[in-house]
């Protein structure tokens, strides 16, 4: 055991959040906090932390256990450069090697004997954990770790507080990962991380030897490397193994089993009560009777209580003033930052209809071609043109000026949907995480986060043609997404989309534009054809470095007619017309899985170089040396990022196509 929260109870004024809530982390176990918007998430991670106080129960903790919290807000002020606050924040370590330092000295000027004797056994121990501890790459960690969540090498000494926020969360981020604590707390991990990074963090947190326990709205996320969840549902913590679908799936089935219990508890209330009312005044039935009151005063005590359904918005958002069928056109577009060239030449249509998905690694330009598309940013060549009728609307967390301190959150909405009435503002408002008195409060008290929302909800009220988000997802909680998410899939305009959020960008993108190496690419299907045509282009590209070593070794020919053997007798002869139709079966079937064996071909031929590529740069990065070689350190991370995910689309394919196969030559 890490961590034990036992028997919590926590209310804030007469609303109570949750009863004897009991919580064990253990090492190894990876743990989804979930619940509905003000079930008290983040309170019972500031509790585990001992930042709030529980009104009954204790939270304990292994002896010598270290514990690490990333809240949802970060800011970094200091002179230090992201690597130097990263590698700074490992207290621990940088204690143990100044005492080790320290001993060494003692060591030096102390005379052999018995006291020295002992001391040198101290420092054996110290420098035993100081390596277990890993002091000794504790740079080339910090490197990995940085690299891993998205900074160029450039960056590494950068100071600090020069980053924007959210690059400043990452940096914060950094330091809980390399200060390797015995429990994490995380409090929405993906808020600040491109698609990419959240791929390498799945990856990292798979793989953690300690406790966690995060709260995230990021569904595929947690699915990826969460093994237990823990859901705040009617005032209570329950608890359950497997990622958050597994979760899904066995809190429906516990649902149904409470169900049938409460019908089954009802039919015999009412049965009982029916034969009371009865029988109450006959004597002869006194008895029985006052067996069934008693016996119904225990079943109403045992009364299962059915958790409250969680109230499900579907709200359908106006639709767009019509545009015509191309809605946006860029022709040569270049960019360039001074010394640093984005893209150059880069020509993309967008037509009505289009969801399109921006991914690519960080810093290739997403964010800037989005700005570029809806006219923040001008090109420095090259023309953007709008279709007929096409308005834009841009949305993105930096870009809240629209909003006015004075006004109530009630009063913008009252602004941005003229004609509505209060109980449908209320309804949307509702949906965006705003209950009860929070309409009325003013937007100048508001958090980065309420504000991000309100200015969300009011872009949907009556949307334009072309819908810039980027970054929509933050600060939504799980049921707030599926509203945004069902507002997207259905929306009939145009929309172009940032999102670290997988699951938002698999529901919502028919088309995917990749912006990597100064080139932007439009596949034109949704996010898993993109994966699987990434796959197959890196897949070509390594196969041609490779180089082919000799074509597959040619199929033996079956034997001919004339050699043939004679045919026992006694065995039924087949007649020349089923000789020559199941021959046409065959070739039928064998046809018919060509182009699969083809690829299959071709799919064996990338795995094996692509997994042996893998284990080379894994080697490769924990080498201290490597990161002293910037753009060998960029192109490694490179190549580990993209194989990532590369050879798991790879490896299912692979089975995809084999149990085709055998499907169609078993048929």
């Amino acid at each position: 055991m890490i961590a034990l929260a036992d028997k919590i109870t926590k209310s804030f004024g007469g609303r109570v959040l949750y009863t004897a809530a009991t919580l064990q982390l253990n090492a190894g176990e990876r743990w989804g906090l979930v619940g509905p918007n003000g079930a008290g998430k983040t309170t019972l991670l500031k509790i585990m932390m001992g930042l709030e106080e529980p009104d009954e129960g204790t939270v304990s903790f292994a002896r010598d256990a270290s514990i690490g919290y990333l809240e949802q807000e970060t800011h970094l002020a200091g002179e230090k450069s992201a690597l130097g606050e990263v590698v700074d924040s490992a207290v621990e370590v940088k204690r143990l090697e100044a005492r080790i330092k320290e001993m060494e000295r003692q060591i030096s000027e102390m005379p052999e004997g018995d006291e020295q004797y002992a001391l040198l056994e101290r420092y054996g121990a110290a420098q035993d954990r100081y390596e277990r501890l890993g002091g000794y790459e504790l740079e080339a960690r910090a490197k990995q770790i940085l690299g891993g969540l998205g900074f160029p090498v450039e960056d590494f000494d950068k100071p600090a507080k020069e980053f924007s926020g959210g690059w400043q969360m990452r940096i914060a981020l950094s330091k809980l990962l390399l200060r390797h604590p015995d429990l994490l707390l995380l409090d929405e991990p993906t808020n600040h991380l491109d698609l990419e990074s959240v791929k390498w963090l799945e990856s990292f947190l798979a793989g953690y030897d300690g406790a966690v326990l995060l709260v995230s709205h990021d569904r595929s996320f947690m699915d990826a490397c969460v093994s237990h969840i823990a859901s705040l549902e009617n005032k209570r913590l329950m608890t359950y193994t497997g990622n958050y679908t597994s979760y899904l799936h066995q809190r429906e089935d516990n649902l149904e089993q409470l169900r049938a219990k409460r019908a089954a508890q009802e039919r015999d209330i009412q049965h009982m009560e029916v034969f009371i009312d009865r029988f109450r005044y006959k004597p002869t039935k006194a008895k029985q009777v006052q067996e069934r009151i008693k016996k119904l005063e225990k079943v109403r005590e045992e009364l299962v209580v059915l958790p409250e359904s969680s109230k499900k918005v579907h709200f359908k958002f106006p639709d767009p003033p019509r545009t015509g069928d191309e809605v946006v056109s860029l022709e040569g577009i270049s960019k360039h930052y001074e010394d640093n060239d984005v893209y150059d030449g880069v020509s993309l249509k967008l037509y009505r209809g289009d969801h399109v998905a921006l991914v690519g690694p960080n810093g290739a330009g997403k964010s800037t071609l989005m700005k570029i598309i809806n006219g923040h940013e001008a090109p420095t060549a090259g023309t953007v043109k709008l279709g007929q009728n096409v308005t834009v609307a841009y949305y993105a967390q930096h870009q809240l000026e629209t909003l006015r301190e004075s006004y109530t959150v009630l009063q913008e909405m009252d602004e941005a949907a003229p004609g509505w009435t209060s109980s449908q503002e209320r309804k949307l408002l509702g949906a965006f995480l705003f209950h009860g008195d929070d309409v009325e409060k003013k937007v100048g008290v508001l958090s980065g986060g309420e504000r991000a929302r309100l200015a969300l909800a009011r872009m949907l009220v009556a949307p334009d043609p072309l819908l810039c988000l980027d970054e929509p997802t933050n600060h939504l909680d799980i049921d707030s997404v599926d509203v945004l998410e069902e507002a997207l899939v259905n929306f009939p305009g145009t929309i172009v989309l940032i999102s670290h959020d997988e699951h938002l960008v698999r529901a919502v993108a028919n088309k995917v534009v990749d912006v990597r190496d100064h080139k932007v690419t439009l596949y034109d299907g949704d996010y898993d054809y993109y994966l699987y045509k990434r796959a197959e282009l890196e897949g070509q590209a390594q196969g041609a470095e490779a180089g082919e070593k000799g074509a597959a070794p040619r199929q033996a020919a079956a034997p001919s007619a004339a050699a043939a053997p004679s045919v026992p007798a006694g065995r039924n002869v087949k007649t020349k017309e089923q000789r020559r139709a199941e021959a046409e079966a065959r070739n039928a079937a064998n046809k018919a899985v060509r182009e699969e064996r083809k690829r299959l071909k071709q799919v064996e031929a990338a795995l094996k170089p692509a997994q042996a590529r893998y284990k080379e740069l894994v080697n490769m990065m924990a080498d201290e040396a490597l990161y002293n070689d910037a753009a060998k350190f960029d192109q490694c991370m490179k190549e580990y990022n993209a194989l990532s995910k590369k050879i798991p689309a790879l490896e299912e394919e692979w089975l995809e196509l084999t149990e085709k196969i055998e499907e169609s030559l078993n048929a």
